[in-house]
């Protein structure tokens, strides 16, 4: 039997401070175009590279917009229009991290249009209020452990009808 002898793995450090490294992976990830060119830019990034705990986020961030280019590549199901991206980030946000609630995401370059003040008004929805305030009802009445006094208070003000933070409901 043939013995299989593997590469010594010789990985480059890299750190926050390498940004040229860092924004390079992500020029790099718009260029993955087919799921095989995709698999190529992770292993690169898992094999060349030794992370610490910042750029490792940048390495599965990078892993990740090269995937979603690299579906929109592919050419077998059409491209991805900007509101199907608006989707996908949503959706990877929501599920990456487990959130459940309403969402609201804020890019603060729109501070420079007027007409986009209505953005940045202190303003919720009746439906976001409505879940505020049955989120912490459930949260007063199922939580498994004592949380501290000033968040329980919290959690009550809003049961009472206290919109925090001085925002206000709009619809």
């Amino acid at each position: 039997m043939e013995e299989v002898v593997q590469a010594e793995r010789n990985p480059r450090q890299v750190r926050e401070e390498d940004k040229d490294v860092i924004d390079g992976w992500f020029t790099q990830a718009k260029a993955c175009k087919d799921p095989e060119a995709l698999a190529r830019f992770v292993r690169h990034l898992l094999d060349d590279y030794d992370h610490d705990y910042g750029t490792i986020c940048h390495a599965a961030s990078a892993a990740a917009v090269a995937a979603c280019w690299a579906i929109d590549g592919d050419g077998r199901q059409g491209g991805i229009t900007g509101f199907q991206a608006g989707c996908i980030m949503w959706g990877f946000i929501r599920r990456w991290k487990d959130e459940e609630g309403p969402l609201r995401l804020v890019s603060y370059e729109s501070m420079l249009y007027p007409q986009c003040k209505q953005d940045f008004d202190n303003v919720i929805d009746s439906g976001t209020w409505k879940y505020l305030q049955e989120e912490a009802t459930r949260k007063l009445d199922e939580s498994p452990t004592p949380v501290h006094s000033n968040v329980a208070a919290h959690w009550q003000s809003i049961v009472d009808g206290t919109v925090p933070f001085g925002f206000s409901v709009r619809d």
